[in-house]
């Protein structure tokens, strides 16, 4: 494989987009349908970045609902109905689009690595326009296995033709997923991260996404994909 640029590979939700807010919105309409207390909106965001269905195990255990399949598979069906439309309280994190257009403008390939189910990943894509940015996708049920599991994100790297890919992502999920793939790993610091950056397998760090593209700049040669 061979690429005139290090392949780019992002995840999306606390890394290109905060989907906290409607995540949270979307939870605790199911939880009021079932006649279940509310969560906060701080454990909402605790409990992102394994995908949708091990967020709803998580809801399931902090309103005391036990582990029953037939009640998971429900809220998990209600959950993604509420939540597949169109972003109403998502938002991109600041100066995304531009970092990317620089990074388009200098023949970086683009991909996608997430845990998010494909429909909603891509409607956000569309919605904030980063679909003409990204040429690969692998969103939580692209393949059987998930992140932190590395095989989506070389997916991704085998999509975009790369001999050298940098992965970006925010949480402890992707820099797991980053070291077991033996790839460099930039963690964005301003998402869901719960541990601290010393503590987190990490190759760059940055706090704004106007830094990112002086980071790839400086990237030299990694792992082959």
């Amino acid at each position: 494989m061979t690429a005139s640029r290090t392949a780019l590979i992002f995840d999306l939700d606390g890394t290109l987009i905060d989907s906290a807010p409607d995540l949270h919105i979307a939870t605790n309409l199911v939880l009021c349908d079932e006649g279940l207390p509310e969560i906060t909106f701080e454990q909402t965001r605790s409990f992102i970045g394994k995908g949708a269905a091990n967020l709803i195990s998580r809801v399931m255990a902090a309103v005391g609902l036990g582990e029953n399949p037939d009640d998971h598979a429900r809220l998990l069906a209600k959950f993604m109905a509420h939540y597949e439309g169109e972003p109403a309280n998502t938002v991109l994190y600041p100066g995304v689009v531009d970092a990317l257009a620089r990074l388009e403008a200098a023949g970086h390939p683009m991909g996608l690595c997430t845990n998010k189910p494909d429909a909603p990943t891509r409607i956000a894509l569309r919605h904030f326009g980063l679909d003409r940015f990204i040429q690969a996708v692998a969103s939580g049920d692209t393949l059987p296995q998930r992140k932190p599991d590395p095989a989506p994100l070389q997916h991704v790297a085998r999509a975009l033709g790369a001999s050298r890919a940098l992965y970006i992502g925010d949480s402890e999920v992707d820099a797991e997923t980053a070291r077991r793939a033996g790839l460099p790993f930039a963690l964005y610091t301003e998402g869901y991260r719960k541990t601290p950056v010393s503590e987190l397998y990490h190759t760059y760090v940055f706090d704004h996404f106007d830094q990112l593209p002086d980071i790839v700049a400086r990237h030299g040669p990694s792992v082959e994909a």
